[in-house]
């Protein structure tokens, strides 16, 4: 579990340091939010008519929590990486709450790092690199975490997310 940064708090020697948002910011157009109102605002018809309410309740909240998002404008968090952890904002990761991390480098579209979390309660945790560079990067990492070479390719769900420009 991620610890709250407190002043009294050792958190390691910065070893690379970058400002990332809190989550991706989209520009879409107009024909974007026409063909998700009317998706939505069949979807949930569609529930009301199947008496699935939940489902038409679930729709709604996802309708104005997309509402509310497109009205805000992201946190700016610092990145860290430390000698004893990860940073994101004012939380730390200790090395031992990480199990793997990996590189996805497929520009433009893709250029994150995922760490994964050794509880399984827990999502990734996914940073855009940016223009920083990923061999440096990595080079920092594989002296505290082990890398996942297996993993070429960003979850299905983010390439969902970034395709359909949700999150």
């Amino acid at each position: 579990m991620p610890k709250q940064i407190t002043p009294d708090m050792h958190v390691g020697d910065p070893i690379h340091h970058w400002h990332i948002e809190e989550y991706e910011q989209h520009d879409r157009s107009g024909w974007w939010y026409l063909l998700m109102s009317v998706l939505a605002i069949g979807c949930f018809l569609y529930g009301i008519a199947t008496n699935n309410f939940m489902f038409s309740l679930i729709i709604a909240l996802v309708a104005i929590i997309f509402y509310l998002q497109h009205h805000q404008k992201p946190l700016s968090l610092d990145f860290k990486i430390t000698d004893t952890g990860v940073i994101i904002g004012s939380k730390f990761y200790p090395y031992a709450e990480l199990d793997v991390f990996y590189i996805v480098y497929a520009p433009p579209e893709v250029k994150t790092l995922f760490f994964e979390t050794s509880s399984g309660l827990r999502p990734n945790i996914d940073i855009p690199l940016l223009n920083y560079d990923p061999v440096e990067i990595r080079e920092t990492l594989l002296e505290f975490l082990t890398e996942d070479l297996e993993k070429e390719k960003e979850p299905l769900s983010k390439t969902f997310a970034r395709n359909w420009r949700m999150h």
